[in-house]
C-alpha cells in the first residue's frame, strides 16, 4: 500500500532533517539564486518555496530514493562496482543528476539553468555535502537538495513576475 501525502512528506523531509539539512538551508540556496533578480526577497519567502516544492510527491520520491542509496553506500550494501562509484562520487556517474533533473522538471526551464548553476558552483550547504568528510555518502543529496532549491528558485520567479527585476 503507497503511503498517503502527509506520510511520505513527513518521512522525506525527516530525512533530510537526519542528514543535516534543513529547510532554511535550501531557502539559504534560493535566496542566492534569487536574490538579484527579485526586489526585497526575504528567507520567510524563500523557506515558504521551499516547503511547497516538498510538498510534490515527484520530490519526496526522489529524497526517498536517494538517501536510501546513500545510506546503503555509507553502510557499504551496494554490489560492486556500484558500490564504489557511489561512495567515491564517481564523476562520470550522472544518476544522481538525473534523478534531481526529475525534481526540476516539474517547475520549467528556469529550474533547469538554476539547477546547473547551483550544480557547479556548490554554495553553502552544498558544499559540506559535496565534501565527503566523516565517511558521509552524499552522491544523491546534495543533486536533490541543489535541485530542490533550483525548483523554489524557479517558483518564485513564475509567481513573483511583477517583483523581479534584472539589475544590470
Amino acid at each position: 500500500m503507497v503511503e498517503n501525502d502527509n506520510v511520505m512528506h513527513q518521512t522525506a523531509v525527516n530525512l533530510l532533517h537526519e542528514r543535516g539539512v534543513k529547510e532554511e538551508d535550501i531557502a539559504e540556496l534560493v535566496l542566492f539564486l534569487q536574490k538579484k533578480y527579485i526586489v526585497d526577497l526575504s528567507l520567510e519567502e524563500c523557506i515558504e518555496n521551499v516547503k511547497s516544492v516538498l510538498k510534490k510527491r515527484e520530490v519526496q520520491n526522489a529524497i526517498l530514493t536517494g538517501i536510501q542509496l546513500d545510506i546503503l553506500a555509507e553502510k557499504n550494501q551496494l554490489m560492486s562496482p556500484l558500490q564504489e562509484i557511489i561512495t567515491e562520487d564517481e564523476g562520470l556517474f550522472g544518476i544522481d543528476e538525473i534523478l534531481a533533473l526529475s525534481i526540476v522538471n516539474v517547475y520549467g526551464s528556469i529550474g533547469f539553468t538554476n539547477y546547473g548553476y547551483i550544480d557547479k558552483v556548490k554554495p553553502g550547504i552544498l558544499e559540506k555535502l559535496n565534501s565527503h568528510e566523516d565517511n558521509e555518502v552524499h552522491t544523491f543529496l546534495d543533486d536533490i537538495v541543489g535541485a530542490i532549491a533550483a525548483s523554489a528558485a524557479s517558483r518564485l520567479a513564475h509567481d513573483n513576475p511583477s517583483k523581479a527585476e534584472i539589475t544590470k
